[in-house]
């Protein structure tokens, strides 16, 4: 057996929860980090936002969310939980640890490489850095030209900056959406919303029922079924908005969810299209000076871009040259099933059951594959 304790990368909610189960299996387990603090990415989200989950399906091993943080669970109020997890379960968490590199070492084990110049050697390493960790910028012709502010919504907080402004969202995933809806509310001039695809728009709850339950008892049926039910739910639940500008998808929702797109859960979209709050409008195709060109050849003039135009994975630099990623950067295997020998990936699916959920049965499920063979 290879000694040294099993080296988890990220302090996010998939690396505290693997290392919790570790620890509950009697594993040694060391948390890198390279911010500061535990849960740093759920600390630079938006203020607004709240897990798209429900409380007690959204728990880690070992510790439930206080109830006092309600059924949907406030970014701030996720943070403090994490912050509880790790003191609870007294996890060996080193912030300030940025790992540069994986690699295996020739006795079987494996070594972290960090850009402070530091190796740090363990049995195994478990890969949980973070779905979202690496903004992907705007690319658009013309963009650099453009005379107003552009930013990506990973820089967003709230709306104060952008009152009284003129801002075009673009993306209409759950971060776009939430974005618009912000901004309307936060008093801005105007709030456009650009769409390439339509989404599938789902209710967050339906007469107390969670979105994410019946995800999570339909995500092993047949794709054409799930698609076919969740279209006649949609036309119950979600009026049809085209007149609008945002036309029902014509792709099957279960069938867009394997092509790595999750339904989008309604947090207000609905009722600030349906009041022309938010508007709807083409995709972006390029900038012209002050002008946005979109893809039905309409030209739009907007002070602010905020570009929710989603993340990459990143993993790259860190396991790039060991032949365990697929060409759109993801681990090949995850959860439980070993990359490599010693070598794990947790948090890089999109799950329409709950990301929190199925972070916490990856993390058991590690944990005795780790555990057994490392015995």
């Amino acid at each position: 057996m290879v000694a040294g304790p099993v080296l988890v990368v990220g302090a996010g909610p998939g690396g505290l929860a693997v290392a919790a189960a570790l620890r509950a299996r009697g594993v040694d387990a060391l948390v890198v980090e390279r911010s500061d603090a535990v849960g740093a990415s759920w600390r630079r989200h938006y203020d607004r936002l709240h897990l798209h989950t429900t409380r007690r399906l959204s728990r880690l091993p070992g510790l439930a969310i206080p109830r006092e943080h309600g059924r949907w669970v406030a970014r701030d109020d996720v943070v403090r939980y994490l912050e509880q997890y790790a003191a609870h379960h007294r996890l060996r968490v080193r912030t300030g640890v940025e790992v540069a590199r994986v690699e295996p070492t020739d006795d079987g084990g494996w070594r972290l490489r960090t850009t402070g110049g530091e190796s740090i050697e363990g049995s195994a390493v478990v890969v949980a850095t973070g779905y979202n960790h690496t903004p992907v910028p705007p690319a658009w012709p013309g963009v650099e030209d453009f005379p107003g502010e552009v930013v990506h919504a990973s820089s967003y907080r709230n709306a104060q900056p952008y009152r009284g402004r003129d801002v075009l969202v673009v993306g209409v995933g759950n971060t776009g959406a939430e974005i618009a809806v912000d901004l309307t509310e936060g008093g801005a001039g105007r709030v456009r919303l650009a769409v390439r695809t339509a989404p599938h728009i789902v209710r967050r709850s339906t007469f107390g029922w969670p979105a994410q339950a019946t995800g999570i008892l339909v995500r092993h049926l047949p794709v054409p079924l799930v698609d076919a039910t969740a279209r006649l739910i949609a036309r119950v639940e979600v009026p049809d908005l085209s007149s609008y500008g945002l036309p029902r998808p014509a792709t099957g929702l279960y069938s867009r969810v394997h092509e790595g797109s999750v339904p989008l859960q309604d947090v207000g979209l609905i009722a600030g299209v349906r009041a022309r709050r938010i508007e709807p409008v083409a995709a972006v195709e390029s900038f012209e000076g002050d002008k946005v060109v979109l893809a039905d050849g309409t030209r739009v003039a907007p002070e602010v871009v905020i570009a929710a135009t989603g993340y990459r994975r990143g993993l790259e630099p860190l396991v790039g040259h060991l032949g365990v990623l697929d060409d759109r950067g993801l681990p090949r295997t995850h959860g439980p099933r070993a990359a490599r020998p010693g070598l794990y990936f947790t948090g890089y699916t999109n799950p329409i059951s709950g990301m929190f959920r199925e972070l916490r049965i990856d993390a058991v499920r590690i944990a005795r594959a780790v555990a057994r063979a490392t015995a």
